[in-house]
């Protein structure tokens, strides 16, 4: 089975607007890593050394590579990477094996078969 890890790193108030695209592009779950935090081109300014940065979510979605491509887009769109900057920013990684998806390994398989 070939398929895609789908990473986002997204605002926090993003997360479930995001969450919720991939699942309706074709995600069949997602893992979400909480409280990270991120720089972009500029950092952001500190308030007497306190950081004002919010907090950001990094988001795993293993998916069929047929499907990669949409949900990514999809992503992107629902959390407005190109519309707001230091909004968030989402990539595919190859995935050569994988083990634990019983459960969600007919599913894949009948969006493989669809593509065919």
């Amino acid at each position: 089975m070939n398929l895609k890890l789908i990473v986002a790193l997204v605002s926090d108030e993003k997360t479930d607007a995001v969450i919720d695209a991939a699942r309706d592009a074709g995600a069949t779950g997602a893992t979400v890593i909480t409280s990270g935090r991120g720089e972009g081109l500029k950092p952001d300014k500190t308030f007497f050394g306190l950081d004002l940065t919010g907090q950001r979510d990094v988001l795993l979605f293993l998916v069929a590579q047929q499907r990669a491509r949409e949900i990514l887009e999809t992503i992107a769109k629902a959390g407005q990477f190109d519309e707001e900057p230091g909004s968030g920013i989402a990539f595919q990684l190859a995935i050569e094996d994988a083990e634990g998806l019983k459960t969600q390994a007919p599913t894949l398989l009948e969006e493989i078969e669809a593509q065919l």
